[in-house]
């Protein structure tokens, strides 16, 4: 069965009616409007007046402003009177050192020092058991005693000869015979007593004596050990001696340092030879250049592989505080008295491999210089060149002044730091 249902049906939708034209506006309407559009320009034109002259007007002012003058503190250079020096470090050294051998074998007897302490020229080290050495002497001097019998036996047969050969009661040939053996016999006598000193000379270097005043290190060999000695091959080492006063410093100096004091010596700018050139020098821990000394070697060639020479000066040690091997500053006196220009470090500025200060003209400009430092000299730093005595430098501010920028200079001073120690 078909479920049937009725289809609707559409109905065409009436037509729009007609809109009729706006009446035209009457003439108050017109002033309405007239008057709206005036006052809305008016409204406008006033706001962009004010925003123009009066909000933008700070910021113009600002922008136009010139930058501030920022202080700093300026100064020129000190000026004093001084004599430089360069500074060196270098290791102390003994004048004198000294290894004690044995010249001959034997077992060790005495030991006659205590370790480490200060002993004199000929003081008594270590004796060498001298027994054999005694026999060895006696024998040789009984060797003498028969060769001096035999050398008067020949001379008495030598005498008999020669009377029977003036009577001619013997022959040429008997007399050249003892001739011979009186000559014979006495090179027998030289020759034990050679022996003799040799047995004796040996029996001395039984006894081991210091060889200079010193301070002695530790004993090597104990009593009882065999020592062996000699002229040559392996020798047994029984202590060293180094002496203490005077005592030397030895340090390398640059190429360039040696070069400049040779250039001052020969212009005649240095009091003294490089010999003989006054140094000072102090210990690791100390701050005063308390030692005073004098130059007395310079080595002869440069070292091809690090660029330095070997230079050594020496120095009084009554106190006998210095021991070889320690290390010391020595400061050389790099010039005669002269002036010389003085700031502190914090006035330089580094720019890559350049040294720059600030100076200030007399507009306030901040004008930049470069120059070349040198030593520092009682916490001030040396100026070798680029600056004047009448050039005026930042000293503090440096972060406030730029090349070229205007500042505000207030007076100060350079001063030498206070001493720490006081």
């Amino acid at each position: 069965m078909t479920d049937q249902s009725p289809t609707p049906t559409s109905t065409p939708s009436p037509e729009p009616a007609p809109v009729a034209p706006p009446p035209p506006p009457s003439s108050g309407g017109w002033r309405w409007i007239l008057t709206c559009l005036v006052l809305g320009a008016v409204v406008f034109g006033g706001g962009t007046w004010y925003f123009q002259h009066r909000a933008g007007a700070p910021q113009q002012q600002a922008q136009a402003a010139p930058p501030p003058v920022l202080p700093v503190t300026v100064s020129k250079p000190r000026v004093e009177t001084i004599t430089e020096w360069d500074e060196f470090t270098g290791q102390f050294e003994a004048v004198d050192s000294v290894e004690i051998r044995a010249r001959v074998s034997g077992y060790l007897d005495q030991i006659g020092f205590q370790d480490g302490q200060m002993v004199k020229k000929g003081d008594m080290l270590f004796v060498i058991d001298p027994r054999p050495f005694e026999i060895a002497l006696a024998s040789a001097k009984s060797a003498l005693n028969s060769a001096n019998a035999r050398v008067a036996l020949a001379k008495q047969q030598l005498g008999r000869a020669e009377t029977l050969k003036q009577k001619d009661f013997t022959s040429q040939a008997t007399l050249d015979q003892r001739q011979q053996e009186a000559v014979s016999a006495a090179a027998d006598a030289q020759v034990a007593q050679s022996a003799i000193n040799s047995a004796q000379l040996n029996l001395d270097f039984t006894h081991i004596a210091a060889p200079l005043d010193g301070r002695i290190s530790r004993h090597e060999v104990s009593l009882g050990n065999l020592i062996m000695g000699g002229d040559g091959g392996e020798t047994t080492l029984l202590t060293t001696i180094v002496s203490l006063d005077p005592i030397r410093l030895v340090f390398d100096m640059s190429e360039s340092d040696y070069l400049a004091y040779q250039r001052r010596e020969a212009e005649g700018k240095m009091a003294s030879k490089r010999e003989d050139l006054p140094v000072e020098a102090h210990l690791m821990d100390e701050e005063d250049w308390t030692l005073k000394g004098k130059m007395d070697f310079v080595n002869n060639q440069v070292d091809r592989s690090s660029g330095t020479i070997r230079a050594r000066a020496v120095f009084a040690n009554p106190g006998l505080l210095i021991t070889p091997g320690q290390f010391g500053r020595i400061r050389i006196t790099g010039s005669e008295p002269h002036e010389a220009l003085l700031i502190p470090d914090s006035a330089i500025v580094s720019d890559q491999s350049r040294k720059i200060v600030m100076t200030v003209d007399k507009d306030g400009k901040v004008v930049p210089k470069v120059i070349r430092p040198g030593p520092g000299y009682q916490g001030l730093r040396i100026v070798r060149s680029g600056l004047s005595k009448d050039d005026v430098i930042i000293v503090d501010g440096l972060l406030r002044a730029r090349p070229g920028a205007t500042v505000k200079p207030e007076q100060g001073k350079i001063e030498f730091p206070p001493d720490p120690k006081n």
